[in-house]
């Protein structure tokens, strides 16, 4: 509408013009004769005529060359065209700069996101992708663009599903790399949109596999250490109950009855405490007595070891600690108890609570080394894993859970340290539970002769 009234424009006002040089012309006619005015206006019309050339060719060159510049002056009957064609020019660079932030905007969005996207033509030739596609699939978009995605990605599981078309349930793809196993897990699914173009979602689920594997392992094998004594108590007590036994027998069987509810309370207390550990949001920073601590354990390891072993126990006095007094209580006797359960009859245990000094940093140290039976290597990976065991007849024979070093783990991680093992078959091994210098807590020696105590943080 606005470009027709714009012609209209030009058009009157051209004839307006034209009907001035005629006025003038039939002037000059009457005054000078008719070859005067026919000169004027001829002269009168070639002016006209150059000046809409020049108007043209300011036009012309605006339009090839320097849209983005402000348009020439004009004058005349352009002046208006003029001023109508400036601000549709910049209408469409308004509109041309929205489109394009809201591209880079939609890009940077997608690739923020934490799964992948690949965009698809109808024939599945790749038109775009982002940085999470890139690293799922392998793919890299300044040389793949173009491509089908069939060519890139050959796993028979997502072909059939591609070519099925039945596109409204994911499919699981276990992604290789260097002809090894499975490195990761990708739930994949087709998405169509626009005209006939599709989406290729791509989702990293191999920690939730994972998990879920670990569930149904942990509840297989919490039914598994439970199955045992429940069959075992209720054997004996249906023996008790259906024949008469002399009572010498009787109290042979309570005792292990009583032994097998024992160890079903020591698995059920272990499970609370991991439970506890997981539920919990973090340890307090309470400071903790180490002296007091480390002589209850030195009593309980007394009690279990029953002079069966030699216990030698060492402890810096000065060196305290901040955190659960519960949690490193438990962790440390895991420690000590799993070393006297698996070192045999006369062997030697040493315990120490010292601090060091590494390339890493300070750290409080309580190490557990002793003489016993030792480990395998490829064993000690998996040492803190629930109810992982190096051996299960041994470790059921010791009265161990198969949870004391997932516990040890649990408790060490929330309060930022770790654990370091080394071992070797035959000649024993070396736990080591290091705390950071964050956590420590170093008591000053009374030097003032006052009987008072001062902490040093």
């Amino acid at each position: 509408m606005g470009s027709r009234i714009a012609v209209n424009s030009i058009w009157w006002r051209s004839l307006a013009v034209l009907g001035m040089l005629a006025v003038t012309g039939a002037a000059v006619v009457l005054a000078k004769g008719w070859e005067a005015g026919l000169g004027v206006v001829v002269c009168a019309l070639l002016l006209l005529w150059l000046r809409e050339q020049r108007q043209l060719a300011h036009l012309r060159r605006w339009v090839d060359l320097e849209r983005k510049r402000e348009l020439p002056p004009a004058g005349g009957p352009w002046e208006d065209l003029f001023a109508k064609l400036y601000r549709q020019a910049r209408e469409s660079e308004r509109q041309h700069a929205a489109l394009t932030d809201a591209l880079v905007s939609f890009r940077r969005a997608a690739q923020a996101l934490p799964d992948g996207v690949v965009m698809l033509n109808d024939a599945n030739q790749i038109l775009w992708c982002n940085g999470q596609a890139e690293q799922h699939f392998n793919l890299r978009l300044d040389t793949d663009a173009g491509q089908s995605i069939t060519y890139l990605l050959r796993a028979p599981d997502f072909l059939a599903y591609l070519a099925g078309r039945q596109w409204d349930v994911p499919v699981e793809l276990r992604m290789r790399s260097g002809g090894q196993l499975a490195d990761h897990i990708l739930s994949v699914q087709l998405v169509e949109y626009g005209d006939a173009q599709r989406l290729l979602l791509s989702r990293d689920i191999t920690k939730i596999e994972r998990l879920e594997t670990m569930r149904r392992d942990f509840v297989a094998n919490v039914s598994h250490e439970l199955k045992t004594p429940l069959t075992v108590l209720a054997g004996f007590l249906e023996t008790i109950r259906e024949v008469k036994l002399p009572a010498r027998q009787q109290e042979h069987y309570v005792a292990l009855m009583s032994e097998q509810a024992e160890r079903m309370q020591s698995l059920v207390a272990d499970l609370l405490t991991l439970s506890a550990l997981e539920a919990d949001r973090g340890p307090t920073g309470d400071a903790i007595d180490m002296s007091v601590l480390l002589a209850r354990i030195e009593a309980a390891a007394a009690e279990l070891s029953k002079a069966r072993h030699t216990i030698t126990f060492t402890a810096d006095p000065n060196l305290n600690l901040f955190g659960s007094e519960t949690e490193i209580a438990s962790a440390l006797t895991n420690l000590v108890t799993n070393a006297i359960r698996y070192t045999p009859d006369g062997g030697e245990i040493c315990v120490s609570w010292s601090r060091i000094e590494t390339a890493q940093g300070v750290y409080a140290q309580f190490a557990v080394s002793d003489t016993g039976i030792g480990i395998e290597a490829h064993h000690l990976p998996r040492l803190t894993e629930r109810f992982y065991r190096v051996d299960r007849g041994r470790s059921r024979g010791s009265g161990g859970t198969g949870l004391g070093l997932a516990i040890v783990k649990h408790v060490l991680t929330r309060h930022q340290g770790r654990l370091e093992v080394t071992s070797s078959v035959g000649a024993g091994s070396r736990f080591v539970a290091l705390f950071p210098e964050s956590r420590i807590q170093t008591r000053v020696p009374d030097t003032h002769g006052d009987g008072e105590r001062r902490d040093a943080a």
